[in-house]
C-alpha cells in the first residue's frame, strides 16, 4: 500500500470541469464507461501493479456483456488522465505517462494547472501541448468530443 495525500481543491475543480462533460458526451454516444479517480486498474501481476488515474475511459467495446466489474478493471484504460498537483515532479509525471502507455492505454492526457495547458501523449507520436486558447478534441478516440481548454480551470 502506498499512501498518498489529500489532492487539493484546485485539483478536484480541474477533475470536475473534465469529468462531466467527458461522461456526458461518453453516455450520450454509447462510447463506454468513464471511471472517475481512485479507480484502480491491473496493469501487471505477481507482483500487482495497480493505478488509479484521475479519470479514465474505457471503450464500449471492451466492457464485459456480463457488465462492469466490481473490483478494479484487469487491463489498462484507453484514456488515462493525469491531473497534475503542485508537488509533482516532472520526473514523477513522465513515469506515470511511460507506465500507462507500456501498459496499452492509447492516450494520456497530463493537464497542467499551473500552466493551464494539457499535454497529449500517444504511443510513438510526439507530444502534443495544448494552450488555454486551444480546444482539446478526443478524435479519434472520443469522436464528437470538444472542449475548451480553458474551461479545465474555470470555477
Amino acid at each position: 500500500m502506498h499512501r498518498m495525500n489529500p489532492s487539493g481543491f484546485e485539483h478536484g475543480v480541474v477533475i470536475v470541469n473534465l469529468t462531466a462533460p467527458l461522461a456526458q458526451h461518453v453516455k450520450a454516444h454509447r462510447l463506454g464507461v468513464v471511471c472517475g479517480a481512485e479507480t484502480g486498474f491491473v496493469l501487471a501481476r505477481d507482483p500487482d501493479t495497480v493505478l488509479a488515474p484521475d479519470i479514465a475511459f474505457v471503450r464500449r467495446d471492451r466492457v464485459p456483456a456480463t457488465g462492469r466489474p466490481t473490483f478494479f478493471w484487469e487491463g489498462a484504460p484507453d484514456l488515462a488522465v493525469e491531473v497534475t498537483s503542485p508537488g509533482d515532479s516532472r520526473p514523477e509525471v513522465a513515469r506515470k505517462v511511460d507506465v500507462w502507455l507500456s501498459a496499452g492505454t492509447l492516450v494520456v492526457w497530463v493537464v497542467k494547472p499551473k500552466h493551464a495547458s494539457v499535454a497529449l501523449h500517444e504511443p510513438g507520436r510526439a507530444v502534443r501541448r495544448l494552450g488555454e486558447s486551444e480546444t482539446l478534441d478526443g478524435a479519434p478516440l472520443l469522436p464528437g468530443f470538444s472542449l475548451p481548454v480553458r474551461e479545465l480551470f474555470a470555477l
